[in-house]
C-alpha cells in the first residue's frame, strides 16, 4: 500500500521509517526549507533513526497527497488547522484516509484534533494512533501496544491491519473522545513528573498518577465520553513513557524547568495544559494538577510552592 507521512520531524521520520519496515512504500514530506528534511537528503539521518532509500523524500505537498492512499500527519499540533486550510485549497484530499499522529488539543478552543479536521476538510475520514512507546526503543526492536481510535469502526479495523506488526500491536479505540483527550492530557501530568523529579519528590509520582487519572476521568465523563478510558493506553498505559521515561519530552522540560534549563525540543504539554483549563471551565470540572501546572508554566508561579499546595490539599470531594 502507498503511505505517505506528512511532518519529518522525530515522531514523522519513526512513522515512515515504520510504514517501510512492515512493507509498504512510503513517501515522506517535509516543508520546503525544513532543515529535518534537508538532512534526511544529505544524510538519510537524523539523531533517532537512519531513513531506508526506499523512502521518498519531498517537499512538494500536492504530490505527497497524490502518492497515497492512506496519510499518516505528524506535526505540532498548534499547526493542524492552518496545515487543514492549506490542504483545503491545495485540494487532492477527498477520499484519502488520515491518521493523525500527534497528541493534543488546540489552543484557544480546546477543540480536539478530529474536530479541528472535520471543521476544516468536510467529510474527511480520520483516526488518531496514540500510545505509549518511544522513537528510541522502537527502533532497538522493543515491541509495544498502541491504539487506533476513529468515530468509524471500520475506519479503524482498516487501519489496525495496515499498521499490526510484531513490532507494534494495536487495539481498537471505541471511545474517540476519551482517547483523544486522555493521550493529549498524559503529556500535561508528564510535566508534572519532570517537575517532581527536579526536586527530587519522584516518590510523588505514585499519588500523581492516581490523582491524574481521576481527574481527567471526571472531564472526560462530562464531555460524553466514557470516564474508563482514560485507564487504558491512550492515558494510564501511556504513563511509563511520559512520567518516567528519559527519552520523554514532556517530563524532561518539566525537570529542565525547577532546574533553570532551556529546553529547546517540542513539549506538547505547555499548549495542552492552557486547553484543558479552558475545558475545565467550560464544563465546571475541577482539574487540580491541570492547575498546577499551568500556574507553574503559563504564570510562572513558585513550582515548589505549587506542587506541595497540590499534594498536601484537601477538600470533601478529593478521592485518590
Amino acid at each position: 500500500m502507498n503511505i505517505t507521512v506528512l511532518g519529518c520531524g522525530r515522531w514523522g521520520t519513526f512513522h515512515a521509517w515504520y510504514a517501510n519496515h512492515i512493507g509498504h512504500q512510503v513517501m515522506l514530506w517535509g516543508r520546503p526549507g525544513s532543515a529535518h528534511l534537508r538532512a534526511l537528503r544529505d544524510t538519510r539521518k537524523n539523531e533517532y533513526l537512519t531513513l531506508p532509500g526506499e523512502v521518498a523524500l519531498t517537499d512538494d505537498l500536492a504530490r505527497a497527497l497524490s502518492f497515497a492512499e492512506v496519510i499518516v500527519v505528524s506535526i505540532a499540533s498548534q499547526q493542524l488547522r492552518s496545515f487543514c486550510a492549506q490542504l483545503r485549497d491545495l485540494g487532492g484530499w477527498s477520499g484519502k484516509r488520515f491518521v493523525l499522529c500527534m497528541k493534543g488539543l488546540e489552543t484557544g478552543t480546546g477543540k480536539r484534533l478530529t474536530t479541528v479536521m472535520q471543521e476544516e476538510l468536510d467529510g474527511v475520514q480520520t483516526a488518531v494512533w496514540v500510545g505509549p512507546g518511544h522513537v528510541q526503543d522502537f527502533i532497538r526492536g522493543l515491541p509495544n501496544c498502541m491504539v487506533i481510535a476513529s468515530a468509524d469502526l471500520s475506519l479503524t479495523r482498516d487501519l489496525v491491519d495496515i499498521f499490526s506488526s510484531p513490532l507494534i500491536r494495536f487495539y481498537y479505540g471505541e471511545d474517540l473522545l476519551g482517547t483523544e483527550i486522555g493521550a493529549a492530557a498524559k503529556n500535561v501530568i508528564g510535566l508534572a513528573a519532570g517537575m517532581l523529579d527536579g526536586f527530587g519528590y519522584s516518590s510523588l509520582k505514585g499519588a500523581l498518577m492516581a490523582r491524574g487519572t481521576r481527574e481527567l476521568s471526571r472531564l472526560i465523563e462530562k464531555m460524553g465520553g466514557n470516564k474508563m478510558t482514560v485507564y487504558g493506553l491512550s492515558h494510564l498505559g501511556d504513563y511509563e513513557a511520559t512520567l518516567f521515561s528519559p527519552h520523554s519530552n514532556n517530563r524532561r522540560f518539566g525537570e529542565d524547568l525547577i532546574a533553570g534549563r532551556p529546553f529547546a525540543k517540542l513539549a506538547e504539554g505547555v499548549y495542552t495544559v492552557e486547553a484543558l483549563m479552558d475545558l475545565s471551565s467550560f464544563y465546571q470540572v475541577e482539574l487540580p494538577i491541570c492547575a498546577t501546572v499551568y500556574e507553574i508554566v503559563r504564570h510562572h508561579k513558585d513550582p515548589k510552592e505549587q506542587l506541595m499546595q497540590l499534594f498536601l490539599r484537601t477538600t470533601k470531594s478529593e478521592q485518590a
